[in-house]
């Protein structure tokens, strides 16, 4: 890309690391999944434009995540840092990628931009929902390689 579409991105607080506790040592005890548990799954992604994270762009946070165990449905609604952002179908393909790649597979993972927070984000809902086109854009090796990127551990 030849040009940063937003030059001085807004930075925002991280959240504190998430406690571990005893009972979540224990094996025993079955623990469902909850928002706070995808938010730390997609926290670290790294926008496709700068070497920051979409948890500290604002992109994803923990109020716009809901996880439904008894329907094995998770949703993350995220927030591009501009209303014209072209990067947010890649930023979609990676918070799914990454969710798909690490929930067990009985979960349904939706991601959709906020409500009013786009210019074209019928548009990108509607591709990021459409299972077809979602697995012809992971089998373009470019767009993998950009995705794989984002989602790099940290």
């Amino acid at each position: 890309m030849d040009r940063l579409e937003n030059i001085n991105p807004k930075l925002y607080r991280k959240c504190e690391e998430r406690q571990i506790t005893e009972s979540d040592e224990d094996d025993s005890v079955t623990d469902e999944i909850d928002s706070r548990e995808i938010f730390d799954l997609i926290r670290g992604i790294n926008d496709p434009e700068h070497p920051l994270t979409l948890e500290e762009l604002n992109v994803v946070e923990l109020d716009n995540i809901s996880v439904d165990n008894s329907k094995n449905e998770v949703k993350v609604l995220f927030t591009p840092t501009i209303p014209h952002c072209s990067m947010a179908t890649i930023i979609g393909l990676s918070i799914r990628v990454q969710l798909l790649r690490a929930l067990p597979p009985r979960f349904k993972v939706r991601v959709e931009i906020a409500p009013g927070t786009h210019a074209s984000e019928s548009a990108v809902n509607k591709q990021l929902a459409d299972k077809e086109r979602v697995a012809a854009a992971l089998e373009n090796s470019h767009l993998i390689e950009v995705i794989n990127q984002c989602i790099v551990t940290y």
